[in-house]
């Protein structure tokens, strides 16, 4: 099957990071609304009334998919490279970082393979993760609420879903990628990141 691919690749994703899961998507800004979504479900409330905060000074998409996934971006002053948490979430922004046993235990790191990335294709991203339950509703989110491997006349569906899932090619160019890869990378230097803390649109 074409997609069967993108298995081989996820499985190798996990043998290079250290990762129990990786869920491919089409977009490192799809991973982390997911990623973000995941711990807001259910009306999900924590300490901060689901405020997450991130750094002000990074891409544009990230407090966009923090919105999508029903939070509210709040930033702070603060140096990073190659990756940072948004608080108060187990998830990171990881998209400037990619290289072997990167995965931090319990955590949710949403990595990048877009074009100008260390590991580089057209578009993708993944979620690094190692919880069971998330690893299946991940799985079903990304490709429209949907079970994998069931055609949709067979299938039942329980949640609203969406349609960011990796095509195969993505997966096959990425994949002979990876098998040439450096064990060690590293960070790529951050971009000239606008502050957002002073636009409007998140205020």
């Amino acid at each position: 099957m074409p997609y069967d691919v993108v298995n081989r690749f996820e499985a190798q994703l996990c043998k290079y990071t250290g990762a129990k899961y990786a869920v491919t998507t089409n977009s490192c800004t799809t991973a982390l609304l997911l990623a973000v979504k995941w711990h807001l479900r259910d009306g999900w409330r924590g300490p901060f009334d689901s405020m997450v905060s991130i750094p002000k000074r990074t891409y544009v998409s990230v407090p966009m998919s923090i919105i999508h996934a029903g939070g509210r971006p709040t930033f702070r002053d603060v140096n990073w490279l190659g990756q940072y948490k948004l608080e108060p979430l187990p998830v990171w922004d990881s998209a400037r970082t990619f290289t072997s046993g990167m995965y931090l235990q319990g955590q949710m790191q949403c990595v990048s393979f877009h074009a100008s990335k260390i590991l580089g294709d057209t578009q993708g991203g993944a979620i690094l993760h190692d919880d069971d339950e998330a690893d299946a509703w991940f799985r079903r989110m990304r490709f429209d609420g949907r079970t994998e491997g069931v055609a949709p006349i067979k299938d039942s569906f329980k949640e609203i879903g969406y349609h960011c899932y990796m095509s195969p090619d993505v997966a096959s160019r990425l994949l002979l990628k990876l098998y040439s890869l450096l064990v060690h990378n590293q960070p790529l230097p951050n971009d000239n990141y606008p502050d957002l803390s002073e636009m409007e649109i998140f205020k």
